[in-house]
């Protein structure tokens, strides 16, 4: 299968040297005939000839299997080598590594003072890059573009020199070819649903993608140039407020990440921003990034969801209070309510109420209060039973307390407790008998 994989790049590689060694014998045709054709029709097919160019340097670029990619070590010995490097040079992988690198291609276009000197985090993704002259396996010269980083060990010493290498010899080629990677990078990013942009220190833009332009249904060519306040439908001091935020990136030489909410209209508009300075090659901000995501319905799905979990919170405490003060008939005209937990002031008015809508709609003569599973009786609770008795007594029934335990009797006493009118029992079964009786006679 690897063998297949080789040919078919072979073969797709000599077909586009084919193409282009066409589009040439093309274009000395239409030189050596342009004295009997009209100035226009050698402007049109000038035109035609150069969109061939750029659509065939953006064919090759994904057709090549990979760049030319090279590392060696900081005594020039080289430690990888791929295909496209031998596509330029001329060495194999096996001829190449383990050699030094001025051996094989004739000059050292990192030089150890430059690679002491780049500093930057791996993880910025950056490159420098350097243009030198040197040859191939072949001996015929090679001008050479060198995108090349650093890489470090634990201890911050230079480990290897990773490059990657275009071959600039042929500057027309070079500039199609830079000029389909950056449309396939711009179809990259327009196709994102992220506002992307750029801007100089001063706060102009110099590249916003097609979701940012949209925000100001605007043409990107529209925006390139101006400042927040000349395009933001944002009240005068919320654009100060993204404008100072923007200024503290770059003073702060770091990304920054935040949520923002903006008032656009009569709606707000919520939004997940990343704003980064860019570095030139010494690390001095030259220009702001940033990317920006529309977070207003995620936002807006989560308060729903907020508001919802509350309705149901406040139910479940509705189900709660009912569970917790149930009210029992026990027989014609008789009901009982067995208190258990802790009563504080909410929880005795829920009781009462209970207890006086029980009553009015059953037309109870009796009423079992049975505090066997009251945690603690105190002046608190002994007045809340008092006023619950109180009212019932108004309503002309009968309240029997029940489940009154010695040390729960001496509580009431100490805190002088007036119960007259109504009766007191150890149990619920001595309250529920006593209820009985009562209905019968």
């Amino acid at each position: 299968m690897a063998d297949d994989g080789l040919g078919e790049n072979g073969r797709l590689r000599s077909e586009i040297a084919a193409l282009h060694a066409r589009i040439q014998e093309l274009e000395r045709a239409l030189a050596e005939r342009s004295c009997g054709r009209a100035a226009e029709e050698v402007a049109r097919r000038d035109a035609a000839s150069a969109d061939a160019h750029a659509t065939l340097a953006a064919l090759a670029w994904l057709l090549t299997p990979e760049p030319a990619r090279i590392h060696w070590r900081p005594d020039g010995t080289v430690t990888r080598w791929n295909d496209g490097a031998e596509r330029i040079f001329g060495w194999s992988e096996g001829e190449a590594v383990g050699r030094g690198l001025p051996d094989l291609v004739a000059a050292d276009p990192v030089s150890p003072d430059a690679a002491r000197a780049f500093v930057l985090d791996w993880a910025e993704n950056r490159f420098a890059s350097v243009t030198s002259e040197g040859r191939a396996k072949d001996g015929q010269a090679r001008l050479c573009r060198w995108n090349h980083a650093v890489l470090r060990d634990d201890r911050g010493a230079v480990r290897e020199i990773a490059a990657i290498v275009e071959d600039a010899s042929d500057p027309p080629w070079s500039e199609h070819a830079l000029l389909g990677r950056l449309q396939l990078l711009l179809q990259l990013v327009d196709h994102s649903r992220n506002s992307i942009f750029v801007k100089d220190t001063d706060g102009r833009y110099l590249f916003a993608n097609r979701a940012h332009a949209e925000v100001y249904q605007r043409h990107v060519v529209e925006i390139i140039g101006k400042n927040e306040h000349e395009l933001s439908p944002l009240a005068p001091e919320a654009i100060d407020e993204v404008v100072a935020r923007e200024r503290a990136v770059l003073a702060g030489g770091e990304a920054k990440q935040y949520e923002e909410m903006l008032q656009l209209g009569g709606a707000r508009i919520h939004f997940h921003t990343v704003k980064f300075p860019i570095l030139d090659e010494r690390g001095a901000p030259i220009g702001l990034g940033g990317v920006v995501t529309n977070i207003t319905s995620l936002r807006e799905a989560e308060a729903e969801r907020t508001a919802l979990q509350e309705k149901i919170i406040v139910a479940q405490q509705a189900a709660l209070r009912e569970l917790s003060t149930p009210l029992i008939p026990i027989a014609d005209r008789v009901v009982a309510m067995p208190l258990v937990g802790t009563i504080d002031s909410a929880r005795a008015e829920q009781i009462m109420e209970a207890l006086l809508s029980s009553i009015s709609s059953q037309g109870a003569h009796t009423a079992i209060l049975d505090v066997t599973g009251v945690r603690a009786v105190d002046a608190h609770v002994a007045g809340a039973l008092t006023r619950t008795a109180r009212a019932a007594q108004l309503l002309g029934t009968h309240v029997v307390l029940t489940g009154v335990r010695p040390e729960v009797a001496q509580t009431l006493v100490t805190l002088g407790v007036d119960l007259s009118g109504i009766t007191t029992l150890s149990t619920l079964q001595s309250g529920i008998a006593h209820a009985l009786l009562r209905t019968r006679h």
